[in-house]
């Protein structure tokens, strides 16, 4: 007995230093998600503070996290028993940042040059310009209804399962042919994309490849990466995720991708001091750090006088994405893993400039290829399904019978993101299909809903 209890003791110590210092990293990650999450959702899509706590943070561990939102000067703070306080700001036209490894009065007395918008009522202006419908459908409509329906039904029984669907757009042959929401949501509710903001990364490189401004086959101008082996990884490599940097994209605890997001002020800064683990162009490694390195690189080729205009000039503008917010980290780059709010309808106008192959209104928006380049899996993709930013339903080693929505075309291509946002482009189909929701599970059947769109389409 006299053993026993020093032994009790020394176990009882070892297991509380483990939990003292797991909490240590991982509450800041919580209290950080938390307040970045709200204060978007509060100050860029304009939902009631306390419905989104009750939705977003709904689950453990962000439950036991207590968020303050102030109204007075845009902000919403978090934390976690009392610890690991964090906080996030509101600036009109950047959205919200967390507030890592910066000072709140040097960041808010920055001066910075946002995209001032033309103001106009779209209301007035036919869709995919704005967003007048026209009434003279081609087809009947009360089939694609039918076919979208079952997305926002839920079962009481699996409550910790539900879908959560908030909206579905479908366009067809380039019209809006069916839209329906949750309750709470129109179409003018703003939807955070999470990852399929990596496909709006993709297209402002591809923007930047037309301008003669970055070539994809060149290495990626990392001042760092100069003087050893990270030299060899091209462009092409980042934005295929095959860098062969080390990262842990793990969102469970503490890892690489939670630090970057939650920790750290310059993230692609961050992400660019991996050390190489595997030889570039060669292994697939899904990284949202590899990401946030190309909005790092996005921004050094643009220059700061016009980098907060560009994205909005040079693509949103132009295909009538008018909603959409993409927010900076402290350090003042774009977030382009992750933070991007707009409408559904936004998001499917971007899924239609991919189905246009990157042209708009006769525009060349993106160079030609690019939508082949960005859509055609690299042999170390995958399963074969990874293009450059992009999803696709290729299959394993490019077999159609064995892909992971095995009901849709294996042209298809899909922006993918947390939680059950999706963008869906199907080029045989002249179809693009949105999706955005709050599934919290692997519970929603994107297959099914796009299969029964697709038989609606063809009955």
């Amino acid at each position: 007995m006299k053993i026993f209890k020093p032994l009790l003791y020394t176990l009882a110590l070892i297991v509380f230093i483990y939990v003292f210092q797991y909490g240590w990293r991982a509450f800041p990650i919580i209290s950080g998600y938390s307040a970045k999450d709200v204060c978007s959702c509060v100050f860029v899509a304009g939902r009631d503070a306390q419905n989104v706590i009750d939705n977003e943070l709904n689950n453990f561990p962000l439950s036991v996290g207590t968020v303050t939102v102030n109204a007075a000067d845009s902000s919403v703070t978090s934390t976690v028993f009392g610890l690991a306080k964090r906080k996030a700001v509101y600036r009109k036209g950047l959205g919200c940042t967390l507030l890592v490894e910066t000072d709140e009065r040097e960041f808010r007395n920055r001066k910075i040059k946002t995209f001032q918008p033309k103001k106009i009522n779209t209301d007035t202006v036919p869709w995919p310009q704005g967003d007048k419908l026209d009434t003279a459908l081609l087809i009947n409509p009360s089939k694609i209804y039918q076919a979208i329906a079952p997305a926002f039904v839920e079962t009481e029984i699996e409550k910790v399962k539900q879908k959560r669907t908030r909206a579905v757009v479908v366009v067809y042959d380039g019209k809006i042919v069916a839209e329906k929401y949750a309750d709470g949501f129109d179409k003018n509710s703003k939807h955070i994309g999470w990852s399929m903001t990596k496909s709006i990364t993709n297209a402002l490189v591809g923007i930047l490849v037309r301008q003669g401004k970055l070539k994809t086959d060149a290495p990626a101008p990392i001042e760092a990466w100069r003087n050893d082996e990270r030299k060899n990884i091209t462009i092409t490599d980042l934005l295929h995720m095959s860098s062969g940097l080390k990262w842990n994209e793990n969102y469970s605890g503490p890892s690489g991708a939670t630090n970057m997001l939650f920790k750290k002020k310059n993230m692609g800064e961050y992400a660019a001091e991996a050390p190489l683990k595997f030889k570039p162009g060669e292994v697939f490694e899904y990284s949202s750090g590899t990401t946030n390195i190309i909005s790092h690189i996005i921004r050094q080729t643009v220059g700061d006088e016009a980098y907060y205009q560009f994205p909005y000039r040079e693509l949103f503008s132009k295909i009538g994405m008018n909603s959409i917010v993409l927010e900076p980290d402290a350090g003042g780059t774009f977030v382009g893993s992750s933070y991007s709010f707009a409408t559904a309808r936004d998001f499917a106008r971007f899924g239609l400039l991919f189905l246009n192959d990157g042209v708009w209104n006769n525009e060349r928006i993106l160079p030609e290829g690019w939508v082949k380049y960005s859509t055609t899996p690299t042999s170390g993709a995958h399963r074969g399904e990874y293009g450059a930013q992009w999803w696709t339903n290729a299959g394993e080693k490019n077999n159609p019978s064995n892909r992971t929505y095995p009901d849709v075309p294996s042209d298809s291509f899909q922006a993918d993101g947390f939680e059950g946002q999706y963008v869906f482009v199907i080029p045989s189909k002249k179809l693009v299909v949105v999706r955005l929701g709050l599934t919290k599970s692997s519970n929603f059947d994107m297959n099914q809903l796009v299969a029964n769109i697709i038989a609606a389409l063809t009955k």
